[in-house]
């Protein structure tokens, strides 16, 4: 068990390096979006690159906050290993698979309830 519990810290710690990462390089970009936009002119209807900065603005935006969520994620996932229900389905109580754990590192469900309850985050 200390074994597999090693393996998930270590999985989960570098998921969440990678994923910080991300973040601070999205938020560095978007800083430079709207900097670009801040300089540019207002006017967007003439300016051909105004809708492209928004678009940008809007992808950077949304990627951000999907990552930020993916922190808050791995850190419950870090919860619950400490508690000890880190790879137990909160759903059915079952053991979620290695291989999902593998894929997933944050994963709260296993396959038959992530399959059954799409609507649930992983």
């Amino acid at each position: 068990m200390s074994n597999d519990r090693t393996d998930a810290e270590a999985a989960l710690t570098a998921e969440r390096a990678s994923t910080l990462s991300l973040v601070e390089s999205l938020s560095a970009r978007l800083e430079s979006v709207i900097e670009a936009t801040a300089d540019s002119s207002s006017d967007d209807e003439h300016d051909p690159e105004g809708t492209t900065l928004a678009v940008e603005r809007g992808h950077l935006v949304a990627q951000l906050e999907r990552s930020r969520v993916r922190l808050d994620e791995l850190d419950a996932a870090f919860d619950r290993l400490r508690h000890g229900t880190y790879g137990v389905c909160e759903i059915c109580g079952g053991a979620i698979a290695p291989e999902r754990l593998d894929a997933l590192p944050a994963a709260r469900l296993c396959v038959g309830c992530a399959a059954r309850h799409p609507a649930r985050r992983w």
